[in-house]
């Protein structure tokens, strides 16, 4: 990368929960391994969102629904819970997502009002990490910029789920290819 970005206006975590950390239902591969990094870059953003799946039980995304899933962040359930190791401090807001049991939502601006929360707050770049990559970041980052938000994608503060090898680098690269750009949070934090 040829110099350091532009710092953010705002930060979005997606998904930092126990489900998809291991030992959760729907793992990814060192998920933990993210909040470190996401920890020390948190804390130098005035806005911060975090979404979460919510799903209820029976979820259409689940496989005994016909869904690609098993059972994950089911609303309530210890699993849906953000990872004891994500600094909770500085999120000044979150939204849920999958919550109707018909629809799949990946990204956190899928009925959800975070698009008007972070408009309100003037925000116009927007940086994002969480989990997975492939799934849920891709999809986000994708609204994001449809939404007009210029992104930077924290490559270092995300992680993939990776169904096919390379999954997670070509959700990298198709971000990359719709307009957003990929940054390390030190990176960022020179900026």
């Amino acid at each position: 990368m040829s110099g350091a970005p532009e710092f953010a206006d705002a930060l979005l975590i997606v998904d930092p929960q126990v489900d998809f950390c291991p030992g959760g239902a729907l793992p990814v591969p060192r998920g933990d391994a993210i909040f470190a990094p996401l920890n020390r870059i948190s804390r130098r953003f005035d806005t911060v969102a975090a979404s979460r799946d919510w799903h209820p039980a029976g979820h259409i995304s689940f496989r005994s629904r016909g869904g690609q899933w098993p059972p994950h962040c089911v609303a309530g359930s210890a699993g849906a819970g953000f990872h004891r190791d994500l600094d909770q401090a500085p999120i000044g807001h979150v939204v849920s997502k999958g919550t109707d049991p018909e629809v799949e939502a990946y990204s956190a601006f899928s009925g959800t009002d975070l698009e008007d929360w972070l408009r309100r707050r003037g925000v116009r770049r927007l940086a994002v990490a969480g989990l997975a990559t492939d799934y849920c970041v891709r999809q986000s980052v994708l609204d994001a910029l449809r939404a007009g938000f210029e992104v930077i994608v924290l490559e270092d503060c995300v992680g993939a789920v990776d169904v096919e090898p390379g999954d997670g680098e070509r959700a990298l690269a198709d971000m990359e290819a719709a307009g957003a750009t990929r940054a390390t949070s030190e990176e960022l934090a020179h900026a």
